[in-house]
């Protein structure tokens, strides 16, 4: 999760740089006051900012300048410039430095710039979030930033606070990553930020009339605005030997201990699904030493998302690894010792994990009334079909302005994201909903980009090698780009979401094209 201390290297920042080494939106990496530093120049501005990113690490000094802001190439965190203040799926800021220029020579100096307090002008009095995962926790981590001082009351239905979800099926259920990465914020940082954080709380029933909302142990809460993220939970099997005790889902915390301890004891596991989850739970349990098969009903892993080019080159690692593949297959039972194909074929294995989809938690939505369109559908500032709620994360059904469809998306910074705009939009600001999408799947030491949403697509271009882990597949309908796949290009994947954003439709469609 995070990087070791950047190494200092480069030139002295404190004793000056030539202005003339300084490239227009080119980040120079150096030192300065013993902490790795960037120096950015935009026209006749100039910014020093800390050259670590505070989400998993990553070298700033590699990213994309884009604006008035700096882009990790690993995840595609956004800080500012000017304040360091983060963008998902950062929740830190970085340091932020003041700069003199005397003569040809910018000097950094040991001055660390303050970000100004903010108060938020507004008369809601209670704010509501159900839900406990990155939408949620990014809201009520925004709504204290944006200078909101009243009530913020989180009910979740987990049983840990929050946590870095997708390390759950990556590093730590390989057991490369420890369990102390795996908590967003500490149980002292809710204390600290007056956040009443509720755990093991399921929301029974919303009345949008009376703005309440009554708990299944019959507390009710009342509020001025609420957020609904909900969230998402995993599709189940329904076969014979589904709800045997090998069996398991992953999505939580307490999900992923499960397996973990399961595999302890176990030498071979079947994966049903060849879904992201699913393929990163293979290469978590293959990395612990499990003999790994995975069942799917796909010809070709991934193909229907990213291509058959990158569904190839994932099922070619994933076999290089040991990895056995039952593809165009399905399941038709389970017992405790294995396995049975519904062509027949057994496949003994001590442990099962399925990964065949999730579904939105809209079951709060439906009984309160709002508005559904496969998920909760929301305004483009993400309120409901009710003044006042919004929703946020996998459950929100919102208005694309690139695609110009409502579109609804299960990643995990686009909750973030959608959470910290939910909760400015709380405060009065309007701001329309124009993220791109973004999410990352990790395989191995493989990380695959995504940026943009193409549910359907009817052109499929590629540049570079998938086979040597270094190439760019660009999904495109009706000869418009929707989607942009990278593997080994973090810039270019920069590059994209950026294009997307301003919607340069002549940069996208140079994408893929050599």
């Amino acid at each position: 999760m995070s990087g070791e201390p950047a190494e200092l290297t480069g030139p002295n920042l404190a004793e000056g740089v030539d202005i003339g080494e300084l490239v227009e939106g080119k980040a120079l990496l150096g030192q300065a006051h013993g902490e790795s530093v960037i120096v950015v120049r935009r026209g006749s501005e100039f910014f020093a900012v800390g050259a670590t990113c505070s989400h998993y690490g990553g070298p700033l000094a590699e990213g994309l300048v884009e604006s008035d802001t700096i882009r990790c190439p690993w995840h595609h965190a956004c800080f500012s410039l000017r304040t360091g203040e983060s963008g998902a799926p950062a929740l830190n800021s970085i340091d932020c430095y003041a700069v003199e220029r005397r003569g040809d020579k910018l000097y950094v100096l040991p001055q660390k710039l303050a970000s100004a307090s903010k108060q938020a002008s507004t008369t809601i009095g209670n704010v509501i979030i159900i839900g406990g995962g990155a939408a949620g926790l990014a809201a009520a981590e925004t709504l204290r930033r944006e200078g909101y001082a009243g009530s913020i009351t989180m009910l979740s239905a987990d049983s840990a606070s929050p946590v870095d979800r997708p390390n759950l099926s990556k590093d730590y259920l390989a057991g490369t990553a420890p369990e102390d990465w795996i908590p967003l914020r500490p149980a002292e940082f809710f204390t600290e930020q007056s956040i009443d954080l509720v755990l093991d709380t399921q929301v029974e029933s919303l009345d949008a009339h009376s703005r309440t909302v009554t708990t299944r142990a019959g507390k009710v809460y009342g509020f001025d605005a609420l957020l609904l993220a909900t969230g998402a939970e995993p599709v189940r099997l329904t076969l014979a030997g589904a709800d045997a005790e090998n069996v398991h889902y992953l999505r939580t915390l307490a999900d992923s201990r499960t397996i973990i301890e399961a595999a302890k004891n176990a030498k071979s596991v079947v994966v049903i699904g060849s879904s992201f989850i699913g393929l990163e739970v293979a290469a978590a349990l293959k990395t612990r030493g499990l003999a790994v098969h995975v069942v799917s009903p796909e010809g070709r892993p991934l193909e229907r998302i990213m291509g058959p080019e990158i569904g190839d080159t994932v099922r070619a690692l994933h076999e290089s690894h040991g990895v056995v593949f039952h593809l165009g297959n399905t399941v038709q039972s389970i017992t405790d010792k294995c396995v049975v194909l519904a062509n027949g074929d057994r496949i003994d294995c001590d442990l099962v994990v399925v990964g065949i989809g999730v579904k939105p938690r809209i079951e709060l939505a439906e009984q309160a009334g709002l508005i559904l369109d496969r998920g909760v559908l929301v305004n483009e500032y993400l309120e409901t079909s009710e003044a006042g709620i919004y929703a946020a994360g996998d459950i929100a059904r919102w208005p694309d302005p690139h695609s110009g469809q409502n579109i609804r998306v299960e990643h995990w910074a686009v909750a973030q994201r959608q959470g910290q705009l939910a909760a400015r939009n709380m405060l009065g600001h309007k701001r329309p909903c124009a993220l791109v999408p973004y999410f990352w799947s990790q395989h191995y030491d493989i990380t695959i980009a995504y940026v943009g949403h193409a549910e359907r697509w009817d052109n499929c271009e590629i540049s570079g090698d998938p086979t040597q882990h270094d190439c760019t597949v660009v999904l495109r309908a009706n000869q418009k780009t929707l989607a942009v796949v990278t593997i080994g290009r973090d810039i270019e994947s920069l590059e994209a979401e950026a294009a997307f954003e301003r919607r340069d439709e002549r940069r996208l469609a140079s994408f893929g094209k050599g």
